[in-house]
C-alpha cells in the first residue's frame, strides 16, 4: 500500500515554457491579429468609399436616364459617354437628350462625349437648346465632343452636330448616312378651298390684321409672306453661323458654305467631299477618337450609354405605358400642330407630337 503522506514530485519538461510564458505569447499573437484586422477593415472601408465615388452615377434619381456599359475597359473609372439624339427634336428641358446632358454634367468621371445622332431635325428652339447645352458642358468641363451620325443626321440634327466646335477629325458619318439639309422651313397649308366645298368659312375675331398670320383657312397675303420670309432668312443666317463655328473651313470660304446650304441632303461620300463631315466611320471609330482627344485609350477608359428607365407597364408588357394620355394632351398636340413655327427639319410635315427621345 502506497504511503499517502509521501510528497508527489511533478516533473516539467525542459522544453516546455512556463505557463505564464504561453499566456504572454497568446496575448501577443491576438494583439497582432487585432491590428491586422483593424488595418484590413480600414482598407475595406476606403475601398468601398472609392467604389461608391466611382460608381455612384448608377444610383441616379428615378426620373433620370440609367447608365449602361457599352464598350472598352469595363472596370475603368474614367468614362466616354454616348449621348443619343434620335427622332424628331422637340423643345423642353425634360427631353431625353437634355436629361442625358444633365447626367454628363453631374458626373465628374466623364472625360469625353460621343454624340450619336440619328435625326431629321426638329424645332429651331429645341435644336438650339441642345446645341448650347452641349457647348456649355463641353467648355465648363473641358470635354472633347465627337459626332457619330446614324442613318439620317439632317437639318436640326446637323445643327446639333456642330457642337464639336473647331476640333479637327470629330464628325464621323456611316457609309449609308444622309446628312446636310441646312435650312429653315415654316410649314403652311391652305385648306380654304376644301373648306369652301364643305360650306365652312373662317370668321375669327382678332386684335389686328396680322394676328391670323399663317392660318391655313385662307390664302396667305403678300404682307404675311414677307414677314414670315424675314423670320426664315434671319434664322437661316444664324444656322449658317453655327455651321461656321463647327466647320472652320467655311469661315474664309462663304461661297462654299452657300453652295451646300441649300436645304439639300447629301450622302456620306458627298458630305465628305464638301467638308460637311470629317471621316466615314462607325460609332466605334468615334469612341476611339473621343478617347484619344481625352488622353485615354481602350485600357484606361470605359464607354457608357444612357437608357430610359422602364416604366412598370413597360417592364411587364414590353412597351411604354399609355396611361396619362387624355383628351387634354391630344388637344394640346392639335394646337401645337396648328401653331406656325420655324423648323430645322428635313420634311414638309410639321411635327405634331413631342418625340419621346
Amino acid at each position: 500500500m502506497a504511503d499517502e503522506s509521501r510528497p508527489v514530485t511533478v516533473t516539467t519538461s525542459a522544453q516546455s515554457p512556463p505557463p505564464q510564458i504561453i499566456v504572454q505569447q497568446r496575448s501577443t499573437l491576438f494583439g497582432r491579429f487585432g491590428k491586422w484586422l483593424v488595418a484590413a477593415l480600414v482598407i475595406a472601408v476606403l475601398f468601398i468609399i472609392s467604389l461608391y465615388n466611382s460608381y455612384q452615377s448608377y444610383f441616379s434619381p428615378s426620373d433620370m436616364p440609367q447608365e449602361k456599359y457599352h464598350s472598352l475597359a469595363r472596370l475603368a473609372t474614367k468614362k466616354i459617354a454616348i449621348i443619343d439624339i434620335s427622332g424628331t427634336i422637340m423643345e423642353g428641358e425634360d427631353s431625353f437628350a437634355a436629361k442625358q446632358i444633365q447626367r454628363v454634367r453631374d458626373d465628374s468621371d466623364v472625360v469625353g462625349l460621343v454624340l450619336r445622332i440619328s435625326s431629321p431635325g426638329g424645332t429651331v428652339t429645341g435644336s438650339d437648346y441642345i446645341y448650347h447645352k452641349l457647348r456649355t458642358v463641353a467648355e465648363q468641363r473641358k470635354l472633347p465632343i465627337v459626332v457619330s451620325m446614324g442613318s439620317v443626321c439632317a437639318s436640326g440634327g446637323y445643327y446639333i452636330a456642330m457642337a464639336v466646335g473647331s476640333q479637327p477629325k470629330t464628325i464621323f458619318a456611316e457609309p449609308s448616312t444622309w446628312t446636310g439639309s441646312i435650312g429653315v422651313i415654316i410649314p403652311h397649308f391652305d385648306v380654304s378651298g376644301g373648306l369652301a366645298k364643305l360650306g365652312i368659312s373662317e370668321d375669327s375675331i382678332t386684335s389686328g390684321p396680322l394676328k391670323k398670320m399663317g392660318t391655313p383657312t385662307r390664302p396667305m397675303t403678300e404682307a404675311e409672306r414677307k414677314i414670315l420670309q424675314t423670320l426664315v432668312d434671319e434664322t437661316f443666317k444664324d444656322f449658317k453661323e453655327i455651321v461656321v463655328n463647327g466647320r472652320p473651313k467655311f469661315k474664309n470660304d462663304r461661297a462654299a458654305l452657300d453652295a451646300v446650304a441649300t436645304g439639300q441632303v447629301f450622302t456620306a461620300k458627298q458630305a465628305l467631299s464638301h467638308g460637311l463631315v470629317d471621316q466615314i466611320g462607325f460609332v466605334e471609330d468615334a469612341i476611339a477618337r473621343a478617347a484619344e482627344l481625352a488622353g485615354e485609350n481602350a485600357e484606361t477608359v470605359r464607354c457608357v450609354k444612357y437608357e430610359k428607365r422602364p416604366s412598370l407597364f413597360g417592364s411587364v408588357l414590353g412597351a411604354e405605358s399609355q396611361v396619362g394620355t387624355s383628351s387634354n394632351s391630344q388637344l394640346s398636340a392639335l394646337l401645337d400642330l396648328a401653331t406656325p413655327r420655324a423648323y430645322f427639319l428635313w420634311s414638309w410635315v410639321p411635327a405634331a407630337f413631342s418625340n419621346s427621345r
